[in-house]
């Protein structure tokens, strides 16, 4: 049995920072970060872009260099499993049959991929993409003369779908809904990004369900209603599922996630949780929310952090995520819902412009394309609870800090 300390369940990029930021903090005790992964905390938007295009190795993509967490004193216990938690001995189970104590425990197990029950999904040649392997799998699939099929036309299936069509590949997309990202996206926007990727040669096939993956040991085909797509290569993306089984296990409050208060404590006061598998409250939007986000996942971790530590400063943010495809940066602040206005600024056929989604007088949240600056500053006055003129926003000629300061 170890000495108890902080144990940190999960080692991506929730349950790195917490560690880096108890270490930040001053925390003096033991700290344990267990991962199934034999890979140190890594960020996973590159995989689906600079690593995935071969333009930088999976190294990259570690949040910090090998060795940091000796420097720091942080025990980090790669490629093995936690399969218990013993809420009244306040001990952990891994896998190899260690037990780790606990004072403070936090989980940060993230999410799996959603799986599509298919005929042929276990054909060789057909991808899932989470993780570093298999963003390597994916790459070594599209060689010359690759023919992807990609199905999901979500955030993950689209940057896919880019970085196989730079690397020369033919690629469809299939997505089941009657548009691309239809969960994040208005319609307009939408509508812009399927116009880039057809214009890039993308086969994207809208409101097409897949009925089967065919091949004789390896993917050959996705079959449609009416017709086969060839495939050398199928990506599915679909989104991702909560790990929430070992807090469901532990008798912890679980509803889409592990539920936690604004200082991220579970329903046991001494365990908290952090990143994609929490349910959250956000003072900001009035509801609670599970967030699937780079940044959620490293934010929250150190909002955790600290609250383990003693902190009383809520974890109350507005949602940022963005994407990059082809030469196009898709920034979504916000989850809009209800919204009374749209308000956009730029023009479209430009390729840079920003659509603003107005609720009561205020920013409710925007899609930016190609404007990073626009973006940040609105939302700056969507944290600021700003209210704000409709013509303002949509002037050029008006400088956004400008409202803000107003």
């Amino acid at each position: 049995m170890s000495d108890p300390g902080i144990v940190v369940i999960g080692a991506g990029q929730a349950g790195g920072w917490a560690a880096k930021t108890l270490r930040d903090e001053g925390f003096e005790g033991r700290i344990v970060v267990v991962g199934e992964e034999p890979y140190p905390p890594y960020e996973r938007p590159p995989l689906s872009k600079e690593v995935l295009l071969g333009k930088e190795p999976a190294e990259s993509s570690y949040l910090w260099p090998e060795g940091s967490f000796d420097l720091w004193g942080v025990e980090l216990r790669t490629g093995v499993a936690a399969t218990g938690i013993d809420r009244t001995a306040k001990t952990v189970s891994l896998g190899d049959g260690e037990s780790l104590a606990y004072d403070k425990l936090l989980i940060a197990t993230g999410g799996r991929v959603r799986e599509l029950p298919l005929e042929g999904a276990a054909l060789d040649g057909v991808h899932y993409l989470r993780g570093i392997d298999d963003s390597a799998a994916i790459r070594a699939d599209l060689g010359e003369g690759a023919r992807l099929v990609v199905i999901g036309g979500g955030w993950i299936g689209l940057e896919v779908a880019a970085a196989a069509r730079m690397l020369g590949a033919e690629v469809a997309v299939v997505e089941a809904l009657g548009m691309l990202c239809a969960r994040a996206l208005t319609p307009e926007i939408a509508a812009y990004l399927l116009r880039v990727h057809r214009g890039r040669g993308v086969d994207v096939r809208l409101g097409a369900i897949v009925e089967a993956l065919t091949g004789d040991g390896r993917v050959t085909g996705v079959r449609l209603a009416c017709e086969t797509l060839a495939a050398t290569a199928v990506v599915i993306g679909i989104g991702i599922v909560p790990n929430v089984e070992l807090a469901e296990s532990a008798g912890l409050e679980v509803d889409n996630g592990i539920r936690v208060d604004a200082l991220c404590r579970t329903s046991d006061p001494d365990i908290f949780a952090a990143g994609d598998v929490t349910n959250h409250p956000n003072g900001l939007l009035g509801r609670n929310i599970r967030l699937e986000s780079w940044e959620n996942a490293q934010n929250q971790g150190i909002a955790a952090a600290r609250a383990m530590l003693g902190g009383e400063t809520p974890y109350c943010e507005v949602p940022w995520f963005w994407s990059d495809q082809y030469d196009v940066n898709i920034q979504l602040v916000g989850l809009p819902a209800g919204f009374d206005e749209t308000v956009t600024r730029g023009e479209r056929a430009d390729g840079s412009f920003v659509e603003f989604y107005i609720k009561d007088g205020r920013i409710d949240g925007a899609a930016a394309i190609n404007s990073p600056r626009d973006i940040r500053f609105a939302r700056r006055l969507m944290q600021a609870q700003k209210t704000v003129d409709p013509a303002a926003l949509a002037d050029p000629a008006v400088k956004l800090q400008a409202l803000l300061r107003g």
